[in-house]
């Protein structure tokens, strides 16, 4: 392992990103100078942020460097792709303690690139510099729209459906997995340092977590994916949404967000959220409700919209998009019907960082 100040920062930045090739054509200059230099005539500019912090954001003992970039690069696509726009062009700037090498940072950087590629954006920038507390990541992601096709939060209107991409709570109870065998193996070497079991300490630098069956729901946390692909499908289908944004926090919190700046209420159903089979079977093992997991999970970086009601058969055949409900006047305020038809006040209690 090579540390990273054998390089320096001109010579590990040199080094991740050597191999760059701008492909857009907005991207004029990439790395290399003071600034970046892009060009975007007759288009609006979309730029998003993300600070992810080791501890808070990531979990360095169940995720590598590579899934880690990867994540870190789609959750920003995602928030591009949130307001219909198109990702062009992303900033990098990561702080990094003694601990990392120039092999694990190169691969955070392979992570990046593979995720970038998959949607072509362009690295075109940066910075870095140490930490005394482990790793921080600070991503800038820039795209653009056409400034008649970008969809806020603030367009929902009464009647309109409410649909979601794909399925609901597996990236938590992916999480939830991680966090039990984590939980397992501390305390089997906790165990074995009580008895000065040296033995079993060694077995354990071997320590298999028990994961079979449960692939879906690790891949959903550690390896999230933007749903670009959702947006091609409603330009074929010509349906525009008139509210949008990606769940990242969960769908009750999204939910709320898009009721508070819309000026409206919403009523979702129960059994219309969707679930995967494993999420399901996961958040009986844990003696968890799957629909709150569903609400209130995050992470799943699926795409939260509302349509007109005259395109109820356009989005109803539409592969990956189930329909959740509709919204309301604000008077009625949101709400959740259940199973057996009784409803309920819908909570926003999704992911809050600076909760105590």
């Amino acid at each position: 392992m090579t540390a990273i100040s054998k390089l320096g920062e001109f010579g590990l930045i040199h080094e991740l990103t050597k191999d760059i090739k701008l492909k857009n054509e907005s991207s004029i200059y990439g790395v290399g100078d003071d600034c970046a230099v892009m060009h975007y005539p007759d288009k609006e500019v979309l730029v998003t942020s993300d600070l992810l912090m080791e501890g808070v954001h990531f979990d360095m003992t169940y995720i590598d460097m590579q899934h880690l970039g990867y994540k870190s690069a789609m959750v920003n696509i995602s928030d591009i792709f949130a307001m219909n726009g198109k990702p062009l062009q992303m900033v990098v700037s990561i702080a990094l303690s003694k601990r990392f090498t120039i092999e694990d940072i190169k691969m955070f950087y392979d992570g990046l690139k593979m995720a970038c590629e998959k949607w072509n954006v362009d690295i075109v920038g940066g910075d870095t510099t140490s930490s005394y507390t482990g790793m921080a990541i600070s991503i800038t992601c820039i795209g653009e729209c056409a400034k008649e096709d970008i969809v806020y939060r603030n367009g929902a209107k009464d009647t309109d459906l409410i649909c979601v991409s794909g399925d609901l709570g597996a990236a938590y109870m992916g999480l939830q997995l991680l966090e039990r065998e984590k939980s397992v193996y501390y305390q089997q070497v906790d165990e074995a340092k009580k008895k000065d079991d040296k033995k079993a300490l060694q077995e354990l630098s071997h320590f298999e977590p028990d994961f079979a069956g449960k692939e879906y729901l690790l891949q959903r946390q550690l390896k999230p994916e933007a749903r670009g692909d959702i947006l091609e499908k409603l330009r074929e289908a010509g349906v525009r949404p008139t509210s949008m944004m990606d769940i990242s926090d969960g769908l009750s919190s999204e939910l709320f967000h898009i009721c508070k700046q819309s000026v409206c209420g919403c009523r979702i159903f129960e059994n219309k959220i969707p679930i995967d089979y494993q999420t399901a079977v996961m958040a009986e093992e844990m003696n968890m409700n799957v629909t709150t997991c569903a609400l209130n999970g995050g992470e799943d970086y699926e795409l939260l919209f509302t349509v007109p009601i005259g395109d109820h058969d356009a989005i109803k055949e539409m592969e990956g998009v189930k329909i959740i409900g509709h919204i309301t006047e604000d008077k009625f305020g949101m709400n959740l019907v259940t199973r057996d038809e009784n409803e309920f006040e819908l909570k926003a209690q999704g992911w809050n960082p600076l909760k105590d």
